[in-house]
């Protein structure tokens, strides 16, 4: 078996995280609001989940959904979160900030970096809405980045692909180029074998239903009817014990 390769889980329970890890993979994403592409979890989860972990543990850093072109005070709020996230030991932080006309903030994305230092950096799915993936490649590398979490620019890595496998050839060496959005077990022995990536992001759920007895029917919270209040989407261990397998099969 290849060993080489390293499945991240996207975690927004500690419930999730801990399956991760039993479940055999080398590092969680620890997030919040995955329904807004996941933003800045509390501060005890994080230190819970670091207690918990023997794993690598990445936080996100995203003040909200929606954009990536940030306030004064959203900044701020990110450079703040970095060293709250360092202090709580984590391994990696996970962010990605835009200019207006949709290139990478070099700048204030150099900032974060040399904050977080010595932690590893992730640039996150921002990339996937630059107008021009081989530049923002080459900006986030010249920033010296570790890595970027992307599903080449499409909703999901299948239908981004052949993008994908450009941009691991392009890199090279230089930066780890990480597929994730719509992996699972079905799919992730062909997308490790077209894409050539080593690093794979998925968050493995399955449905549990809440253990509330009384149910108030027809209340939806967020204005968000489609996600049904009684029901919680957590990280299978079982998934990511099947697709930690798969990968690494010959």
């Amino acid at each position: 078996m290849n060993k080489n390769y390293l499945i991240e889980v996207c975690a927004t329970h500690l419930q999730s995280a801990i399956a991760a890890e039993e479940g055999g993979a080398k590092r969680v994403e620890l997030c919040d609001n995955l329904y807004e592409g996941g933003t800045t979890p509390s501060y005890a989860t994080i230190k819970i989940a670091r207690e918990k972990l023997k794993i690598g543990l990445n936080v996100m850093i995203r003040p909200r959904g929606s954009d990536f072109y940030y306030s004064d005070m959203e900044f701020d709020m990110m450079k703040d979160d970095i060293l709250i996230s360092k202090d709580l030991g984590a391994d990696g932080v996970v962010f990605g900030i835009l200019l207006p006309d949709g290139n990478v903030d070099t700048v204030r994305t150099k900032q974060l970096v040399e904050l977080a230092r010595p932690m590893s950096g992730t640039f996150h799915r921002a990339f996937d809405v630059t107008p021009d993936p081989f530049k923002a490649l080459e900006d986030i590398i010249d920033l010296g980045i570790h890595r970027i979490l992307t599903a080449g620019q499409k909703n999901t890595v299948p239908e981004g692909i052949h993008l994908i496998k450009q941009i691991v050839e392009k890199a090279g060496e230089r930066i780890i180029i990480m597929p994730g959005s719509g992996i699972n077990e079905k799919n992730i022995t062909e997308i490790r074998d077209l894409t050539g990536a080593k690093e794979f992001h998925l968050t493995g759920r399955k449905t549990v239903q809440s253990k509330m007895e009384y149910r108030k029917e027809g209340i939806y919270f967020g204005g968000l009817p489609q996600i049904p209040e009684y029901e919680i989407k957590l990280t299978d261990q079982e998934i990511i014990r099947k697709v930690v397998s798969l990968v690494n099969e010959l």
